[in-house]
């Protein structure tokens, strides 16, 4: 019997292209469905990218899937984002380690962080919070540009991330990582799910990692990367019962994560830390517990109403060299949200209540603040989708803060679609926020700079609030040339500052906080075209244009250490097993060009000056065994680009200009890595 196999692609405009292998079992000369000749046997397999962007959604939605996540060495959220274009990844310092984001040019203080849409990296987690989630327990991560949702609070300013865990109901039974790479970082992740019924399920995942070799390959007698230890645990329930319409999960996250860094020789058990060896130890304890409800109703399944109630306790203990730094952060969060109709379900409606509150005790050397951050606020969020080439979505909300006062927040998102496979979009809106002056920038304390906080009379820290419009556009355009598809996409944005608290590292030997007088605006521009070239083969490319700009005491200028220009190309390859849909090779590469940055004056360059151009590749190639088993290795750095003498005055560790916060490239160089991945299905 002759068998015959044929594909067929379906697209509509705001879907994703299903991919179906037709396996004909009927003799056939051609693909032909009518009376006589009938397909006996469909499969359909979906094909999904592992990074998109919506056409359908009124906001810009880039979507990046667990897929995604296997592409680098992801060992957290942190490391998550080094594979696209849209947020970018950067060294805080030459001593943590420490990673942070920004987007549109602003760091991650500026962007809202949430965990299946509940608040989390923020507050006392600022800085390290995104080394806390491991990348495998994410099963997918939403990255929104502009102003977020009303329903999420009042804090984003540049976007909203949220990292979306597995679900227990859909989970692997057992799943087995290992990674370890030649700088002497090792993990091991184990997650485990069970059924305790039909309707509920339970998952619970266990990270670890350290890093225990001391490495100084630039020979400034100062750790490359600092020693850690990391015990990570997450115990996590579902249930759900579809006939009565009730959903809910409940979360138990705790985790102990220890850093110590500085001189190659410090040991915080035998030596004192007030010799003449500079050490830091940072020690984290934190515990996060999440319950969310949800109710559809029955007979009108366009209504329901969710309850979302997070609770974390934070105490961090650090001293760096000669300086104590530590937070207690205590928080509390309360989300409810009613959704329903208009007439018809092109008119929707979200309106509901939120509640926080969060007590911080912040001691900094021998200073203590201490203070509580309450708020209650309501929120209305209306929809238009005609499901054609029309939405939007209006959204306000009413937040009445002890600190921050009585205030209005409006956004609002517009999509079009003019023509074929082509979408606009265009979004509006205010976000303001407390700033966190210290547990924001623990930087600075990898450093002998002197703080000064110039007060004006303001409400935390002597700092008024900061406060922020952005306003951007979109465009994108799906293109068929030379029989191959493309998809061109034009972002642009601006954020511009009514209030701000600017941190002036102009000073050579100290770091000044205040509020902004004067302008102070960051500007986005990203043009990203991708193609097909030939099946299971992605390209990448992009061009990232950045103009942050702040105010400061000593004149307008461009914000220090954030590149003007970025190109960005990246490479993926899944080689197919014969005749299915299973993988046998993955390839990916990711080329990143970072343009000159501004480096503010210091101890080397007492003008300041600009750093040069330098390119990053990162590569990993992963061989798939078995659908139980696979095998994966990688390079980031391939060029092994570092910089140098990035720890300035680094020979006098406890003099005035004694500064590792000026950090523009990779401080470790290359870092070759290899990983086992084991799924029981």
């Amino acid at each position: 019997m002759l068998v015959r196999v044929f594909q067929i692609v379906i697209f509509l405009l705001g879907f994703l292209n299903i991919y179906s292998q037709q396996i004909i079992k009927n003799q056939m000369d051609s693909l032909q469905v009518d009376e006589v000749n009938k397909l006996d046997e469909i499969i359909l397999l979906k094909k999904e990218k592992s990074i998109s962007k919506s056409y359908i959604q009124s906001k810009n939605i880039i979507n990046v899937s667990s897929d995604e996540l296997l592409n680098a060495a992801c060992c957290n959220i942190s490391e998550s984002f080094e594979t696209n274009p849209h947020v970018d990844v950067n060294f805080s310092d030459a001593l943590t380690g420490n990673k942070e984001i920004s987007m549109l040019g602003l760091n991650s203080p500026y962007i809202l962080f949430s965990e299946e849409n509940l608040p989390n990296i923020r507050g006392g987690s600022q800085a390290f919070g995104l080394t806390f989630i491991p990348g495998t327990w994410i099963e997918s991560i939403q990255i929104t540009k502009g102003m977020g949702s009303v329903v999420n609070g009042y804090q984003s300013m540049v976007g909203h991330i949220n990292v979306e865990l597995r679900k227990p109901f859909n989970d692997l039974p057992l799943f087995v990582n290992l990674f370890s790479s030649l700088n002497g970082r090792n993990e091991l992740n184990i997650q485990l799910r069970k059924k305790i019924s039909d309707k509920i399920y339970s998952s619970f995942y266990i990270h670890g990692n350290n890093r225990n070799l001391r490495i100084d390959k630039n020979s400034d007698n100062f750790l490359d990367s600092p020693l850690t230890s990391q015990i990570n645990v997450l115990n996590r329930w579902q249930y759900m019962n579809k006939e009565k319409g009730w959903v809910s999960f409940l979360n138990i996250h705790a985790l102990k994560d220890n850093k110590i860094l500085g001189s190659k020789f410090y040991n915080p058990k035998s030596i004192n830390k007030y010799n003449k060896e500079w050490g830091s130890e940072i020690t984290t304890f934190r515990v996060q517990s999440i319950l969310k409800i949800g109710y559809v109703f029955p007979n009108t399944p366009y209504k329901s109403f969710g309850l979302q109630v997070l609770k974390s306790i934070h105490d961090q203990e650090s001293y760096f060299g000669l300086r104590d730094y530590n937070m207690n952060h205590n928080s509390n969060y309360i989300n409810l949200i009613y959704n329903s109709i208009i007439t018809n379900t092109m008119n929707k409606l979200k309106f509901g209540l939120s509640f926080s509150n969060d007590n911080y005790i912040e001691e900094v050397e021998v200073f203590n603040f201490k203070r509580n951050d309450r708020s209650y606020g309501g929120f209305l969020e209306y929809s238009y989708d005609n499901l054609d080439d029309f939405s939007l979505i209006f959204g306000f909300r009413f937040d009445s803060h002890n600190r921050l006062k009585n205030f209005f927040t409006p956004r609002i998102h517009l999509r079009y679609s003019p023509w074929e496979k082509s979408v606009f979009k265009f979004s509006f809106g205010q976000g303001r926020k407390a700033a966190n002056i210290f547990s924001e920038n623990q930087s600075l304390f990898s450093s002998n700079r002197i703080v000064q906080i110039q007060k004006n009379g303001g409400q935390i820290y002597g700092l008024n609030p900061e406060i922020a419009i952005n306003y951007g556009s979109s465009f994108m355009q799906r293109f068929n040339l030379f029989k191959k598809s493309f998809s061109l996409s034009i972002d642009y944005y601006n954020t511009k500052f009514i209030d701000q608290v600017v941190v002036d590292y102009e000073d050579p030997v100290s770091v000044n906080f205040y509020n902004l007088v004067g302008e102070s605006f960051s500007r986005s521009l990203l043009f990203e075209l991708s193609v097909n070239p030939i099946n299971n083969f992605e390209i990448k490319l992009a061009y990232k244009n950045q103009k942050v700009k702040i105010a400061y005491n000593s004149g307008e200028l461009q914000k220090p250490l954030v590149p003007e220009n970025r190109l960005f190309m990246n490479l993926d390859y899944v080689k197919k097993k014969n005749n299915s849909n299973i993988d046998d090779f993955r390839f990916n590469l990711t080329f990143q060009g970072i343009g000159k940055q501004r480096i503010p004056k210091n101890y080397y360059n007492p003008k300041g000056m600009f750093s040069k151009k330098y390119f990053l590749i990162n590569f990993q190639i992963s061989k798939v065994f078995s659908e139980n088993f696979e095998l994966y290795s990688g390079i980031e750095n391939v060029g092994n680009y570092k910089q140098i003498k990035p720890i300035i005055a680094y020979d006098d560790p406890f003099g005035p200009n004694f500064d590792s916060t000026l950090v523009y490239a990779p401080v470790i160089g290359r870092m070759t890595y290899l990983g086992l991945r084991f799924n029981f299905k």
